[in-house]
């Protein structure tokens, strides 16, 4: 069994604000509006994939956050949410799962802690401060860059990592990396190999543990059997194409 690991935003679907041109399908309503897109020979290159090989969506989004996307004719039996807190299998939360997560991460309850605080009294947050199901914390800041330098200063950095994703700052177990969760997923299912593709640094952990990976050339990812994908490239097209050309 072959297991292609896919992050979601930036790599499979896009924003309304990201180009993609005109040929596309809205994969995400929010708030009443069409709010994210995939183009339309992503969502059929990812349909013949899915008939071949276990597509499992790998991102930090929220359980909520989630379950606000379709994929058409596609459904994943599973789904790694959270940063891979969270199973989702056929439409339901794996409590299992969900418990031996909090094990894994029950050393940082005091670096979460402290990071919650740094959050919560930072003068410059425009969020208010979320603790996602117990697994990690996040919050926006018009000032991100001071806010994650607090946060270095005063967090065990062998416990905790700290990401910023535009204004976004995340507080992150280390154990709770997408890399130890598409592992613990392969093992549990007893799958040959790992296919991995991710568009930011969350995903790294994970590109890493895969036997193929995709990610874009900025960054860097430096292993054996990796694909670049040049920046002026359609991300999606590119790795799914790709996957298609050689695995079906």
């Amino acid at each position: 069994m072959i297991i292609f690991n896919a992050d979601l935003d930036n790599t499979l679907i896009y924003s309304k604000k990201h180009d993609i041109g005109r040929d596309k399908r809205c994969v995400e309503i929010y708030q009443d509006e069409e709010f994210c897109f995939m183009t339309s020979k992503s969502l059929g290159l990812l349909e013949r994939i899915n008939n071949k090989i276990l597509f499992v969506p790998t991102t930090t989004r929220s359980v909520e956050q989630y379950n606000r996307i379709s994929f058409g004719n596609i459904v994943p039996k599973y789904a790694l949410v959270c940063n891979g807190g969270v199973l989702i299998e056929d439409g339901n939360e794996d409590d299992g799962w969900y418990r031996e997560s909090l094990k894994l991460i029950a050393s940082c309850e005091e670096e979460l802690e402290k990071a919650r605080k740094i959050m919560q009294e930072d003068i410059h947050r425009s969020f208010e401060v979320r603790f996602i199901k117990k697994l990690f914390i996040f919050t926006k800041s018009d000032k991100p860059e001071i806010m994650i330098m607090k946060l270095k200063e005063n967090i065990d950095s062998d416990k905790l990592d700290i990401y910023r994703h535009g204004s976004k700052v995340y507080a992150v177990p280390k154990a709770l990396s997408k890399g130890n969760a598409v592992l613990r997923l392969k093992n549990r299912l007893g799958a040959d190999s790992l296919i991995c593709a991710g568009d930011s640094y969350f995903d790294e952990s994970m590109l890493m543990a895969a036997e193929l990976s995709f990610a874009p050339e900025f960054m860097k990812i430096e292993k054996d059997n990796h694909v670049s994908v040049p920046a002026d490239r359609i991300f999606s097209d590119e790795i799914l194409s790709y996957i298609v050309e050689n695995y079906l």
